[in-house]
C-alpha cells in the first residue's frame, strides 16, 4: 500500500496552509472586515502567513507589508473562530506559529484592529486582550480599537 506523506507545519491546531485556500476564504466571507465576499484572494498583498484548522472552522492571517499608520508591525488582518477552540488560546498558539515561522516581530509587535460596531460583545477584543495584547488607541479614519501584542 502506498502512502502519501504531506509536509505540512503544524501548530497545535493550526495548520499552515495559503492565501488561495477556499476554506479560508469561505470563512473570510462570513467576517465583518471582508470587503469582497466572493473574491477569490482574501488576504493584502503583501507578505501573508495564513493558518487554518484541520475541521476549516478557524482561520487567522498575519501580513507583513507597507503601512500607512506608520507603525512597524506585523498585523493580524483576519481571525474568525467557528471552532469548539477558545479563541484567546488559538490567537496564542497563532502568534507562536508567526514567530516560528518568520522570526522576532519589527519594534512594533504584532498588531489588530476591531470594529466595536460590528462585533456582539461588549467588551470588543476581548479574546485578543485575554491573549496578551493591549489596546493603544484607536485608527484615525474609521475610530477601531488598535490592540497591540508585544513578545
Amino acid at each position: 500500500m502506498l502512502q502519501i506523506m504531506l509536509d505540512i507545519a503544524e501548530y497545535g491546531p493550526w495548520l499552515l496552509t495559503n492565501k488561495g485556500d477556499r476554506a479560508c476564504r469561505q470563512l473570510a466571507d462570513r467576517h465583518y472586515s471582508r470587503q469582497h465576499v466572493g473574491h477569490p484572494m482574501f488576504t493584502r498583498p503583501g507578505h501573508n502567513l495564513v493558518l487554518r484548522t484541520a475541521a476549516a472552522d478557524a482561520v487567522w492571517v498575519t501580513w507583513s507589508g507597507i503601512r500607512d499608520d506608520g507603525l512597524q508591525a506585523w498585523e493580524c488582518t483576519i481571525f474568525r473562530n467557528e471552532s469548539q477552540h477558545l479563541s484567546s488560546s488559538l490567537i496564542r498558539t497563532a502568534i507562536a506559529a508567526t514567530m516560528d515561522e518568520w522570526g522576532q516581530p519589527p519594534p512594533d509587535g504584532i498588531i489588530t484592529y476591531v470594529d466595536s460596531s460590528k462585533v456582539r460583545s461588549s467588551n470588543p477584543g476581548f479574546c485578543f486582550l485575554s491573549a496578551g495584547f493591549r489596546r493603544i488607541g484607536r485608527s484615525k479614519r474609521r475610530g477601531l480599537f488598535l490592540l497591540q501584542f508585544l513578545p
